[in-house]
């Protein structure tokens, strides 16, 4: 009679699959922790607690004794009712309004124009682009220096050019009167963000392939119809970016009417930046400064957020 042995399967060892990949994710987070944790510190330390310190000296009675006593009582809303009372608030968001905008308008019109003109290959076009550079990168102070100089009544060249080519019969008061003064300040300003505007928007026309001109040309596409079908849809994540930058940038522009104004004549050019400026460095209300500016940064915020949001639909529809 026959016996049949029976032998045990050999036990295969299937490594775990799972535990391996969440040991791979685990040291994957630590690395992006790693990298990401040195930034928000550096972040909270340069950028978080000044704009905290300034919440709280907006909050306090923090003035020029404060440097000697070391005291700041608190006042809570007292400095945003003092600011937002005062005759020239109202006047300083107006112009702030006025300055933002037409600043914007102009640089971002003239901007697309220069950077669509310089898509085409000409000769010295990277001498000229390079050339438009030198506003962005000359200091503030000299600039308006140098355009303060321009802008004389009397002795400025551009009053000078102007009655030499029959266009006004008397010297303009750019700087000196309340009705021209704003539009002087709007006008420096357009030519020092020039090259901002340009150097972003030459940059998005670079990426958008010249197959989609063809194509468009093809379907009668040329011209304006290209530029509006065409050029500004492939530009729209650039311009997002050029027009809340500048406005951002635009609504705390302080050394450029200081240089050229000081916020007058009759505070025709006063600003919420130089109203800010003014009450803390002149008439050192340090916590009526802070007050102004944190208005300013809530302006900046909210621009950016409804621009950003009704972006992002105009992309998704």
């Amino acid at each position: 009679m026959t016996q049949t042995s029976t032998v045990a399967p050999t036990e295969i060892l299937v490594p775990d699959v799972t535990t391996a990949v969440d040991s791979t994710r685990r040291r994957e987070r630590l690395a992006q922790l790693m990298f990401i944790v040195p930034a928000a510190l550096v972040l909270l330390a340069l950028f978080g607690y000044p704009i905290v310190k300034n919440v709280v000296m907006s909050l306090q009675a923090y003035d020029l004794r404060t440097f000697f006593t070391g005291e700041a009582p608190f006042v809570g809303l007292a400095n945003y009712v003092e600011v937002m009372s005062s005759r020239l608030f109202s006047r300083a968001m107006v112009n702030t309004a006025l300055f933002t905008v037409g600043s914007i308008v102009g640089q971002f019109v003239i901007g697309m124009a220069l950077a669509v003109f310089f898509r085409k290959k000409f000769p010295l076009s990277g001498t000229l682009r390079a050339l438009l550079l030198l506003p962005w990168l000359l200091p503030m102070i000299a600039s308006s220096a140098a355009w303060r100089a321009i802008l004389e009544q009397d002795s400025g060249i551009l009053n000078k050019t102007l009655r030499g080519i029959g266009l006004i019969d008397s010297p303009i008061p750019w700087l000196t009167s309340p009705s021209v003064a704003l539009v002087a300040v709007i006008m420096v300003n357009i030519w020092i963000g020039i090259p901002f505007n340009v150097t972003l928007l030459y940059s998005g026309l670079q990426d958008i392939p010249e197959e989609l001109y063809e194509a468009g040309a093809l379907d009668g596409a040329t011209g304006w119809k290209a530029f509006w079908h065409i050029t500004l849809p492939n530009l729209r994540p650039v311009v997002s970016v050029v027009l809340v930058l500048g406005v951002v940038y635009t609504l705390k522009v302080l050394d450029i009417i200081l240089g050229l104004t000081h916020g007058g004549p009759a505070n025709a050019t006063q600003t919420l930046a130089t109203q800010s400026y003014e009450r803390s460095f002149v008439d050192f209300e340090f916590g009526q400064g802070a007050a102004l500016s944190n208005v300013l940064i809530v302006i900046s915020l909210v621009f950016a957020l409804v621009y950003l949001r009704v972006n992002r639909r105009a992309i998704e529809d």
